[in-house]
């Protein structure tokens, strides 16, 4: 086996292993600074790649549970920071809104295998987290899977103890997927909760996939076969259903990793990765007005936030009248770095930064609230690359509002 090659810390980063914060990194010029809460920490590290018996933390996801507990799910690839291998879903809780740690337990084992895209959402009716994950062969890669060889399966578990404990993994790959789909990734991030409307209390994970190219095609593995699709459950995680899907023949729009918020109208917004389709830009956007059915217009280009390089996002609709809704992401369009935040008062039609975290590397993200006064980002950076930390910033929602017109 590789053996692990540890990652150079610096006393300050060992210390927030441990479950200490870190000051408040310093923030670009650009945009409002970020304010920290007026109580509790700024800022601390859940993970860091080289400790805990991983080479890499990757792909975070973050909710608040029932009892006020912070989960913070990531992806724990054991020898590599590569995409494929032995890779485990793992998790640490916080009992005091992110400021200091738990142990990190291993949710989702691979054994060897590849487990991941964690889609975690707090069940409105019993207070139980549900997870949704994906899985294949350890042995196979993403291309390989689009190509025909290897398949992608689809996961859900349960905690009713607040996070402590989650069942085995159940597969609903067969409720789930379509059978001329290959490659299949939930969210990843969050997932939602419907808390209002006709379809309350369903839990709603966006995902996407790729399709089979027609017989005697000779296009390239992933070109133009890219779409996106939701699945919901109606009865808190036991069974699934798909619900809209929609799939790219034409390489304008290729719908990738998605995330989605519940808006306060009820709609819900779906915001997604566009992988390398041609329009201009890098997100896409659309809206559900029947819980998920169906779309009200196809994916299209977001242009406001057109500074977001090709990676994942998150959203978030905070609470509260005239709350905006929050996106986070990369802010430099060509490289994976400067985490920042933009506000939507219009409900997605368009996107305002309101401000930058840091100047340095940054990628995958995932947003939660933490109370009334408060939201937190779990998100992937490091001084030399993006990947050697997973760090939870906290935020006064105040900061995040809109400025006072006259």
């Amino acid at each position: 086996m590789t053996p692990l090659r540890r990652t150079p810390l610096t006393a300050l980063v060992l210390l927030t292993a441990l479950g200490l914060f870190l000051p408040l990194a310093a923030a670009l010029p650009a945009g409002a600074a970020p304010a920290p809460p007026a109580h509790g920490c700024a800022s601390s590290v859940p993970y860091v790649s080289g400790l805990g018996g991983y080479h890499t933390y990757r792909i975070p996801a973050v909710v608040r549970t029932r009892q006020g507990t912070v989960l913070a799910f990531a992806e724990g690839r054991r020898y590599d920071a590569g995409d494929t291998g032995a890779i485990d879903v793992v998790l640490r809780r916080s009992t005091d809104g992110g400021c200091t740690w738990g142990p990190l337990t291993v949710v989702t084992p691979g054994d060897g295998d590849t487990r991941g895209n964690p889609a975690p959402v707090v069940d409105p009716r019993t207070g139980a987290v549900v997870l949704v994950t994906c899985g294949n062969s350890g042995a196979a890669t993403e291309g390989e899977i689009m190509s025909g060889e290897g398949e992608r399966r689809v996961y859900v578990q349960r905690s009713r103890d607040d996070g402590r404990r989650f069942s085995p993994p159940a597969d609903i790959t067969a409720q789930v997927k379509r059978s001329d789909w290959r490659w299949y990734a939930t969210g990843p991030g969050h997932a939602v909760a419907l808390t209002r409307g006709p379809h309350r209390g369903r839990l709603l994970v966006p995902a996407n996939h790729s399709v089979a190219p027609p017989a005697g095609s000779s296009g390239s593995a992933g070109s133009g076969r890219d779409g996106g699709h939701a699945l919901y459950s109606d009865d808190s995680g036991r069974t699934w259903h798909l619900g809209f899907v929609t799939d790219s023949t034409h390489g304008v729009t290729n719908v990738n990793e998605t995330t989605a918020a519940q808006l306060p109208d009820g709609r819900l917004y779906f915001n997604a990765r566009d992988q390398y389709g041609s329009a201009p830009g890098n997100r896409l956007d659309s809206y559900s007005g029947d819980g998920g059915h169906s779309l009200d217009r196809p994916y299209a280009r977001q242009p406001s936030l057109s500074d977001v390089p090709v990676v994942q996002g998150s959203v978030l609709q905070l609470r509260g009248p005239g709350a905006p809704l929050l996106f986070s992401a990369p802010s430099v369009p060509t490289a994976r770095r400067a985490l920042a935040l933009w506000t939507s008062t219009d409900a997605g039609r368009t996107f305002t930064k309101r401000l930058t975290l840091s100047d340095r590397p940054a990628a995958y993200s995932d947003l939660v609230q933490l109370g009334p006064a408060t939201v937190g980002v779990l998100y992937e950076t490091g001084t030399a690359g993006s990947y050697e930390s997973l760090e939870f910033r906290r935020l006064d929602v105040p900061s995040l509002m809109p400025a006072a017109g006259p």
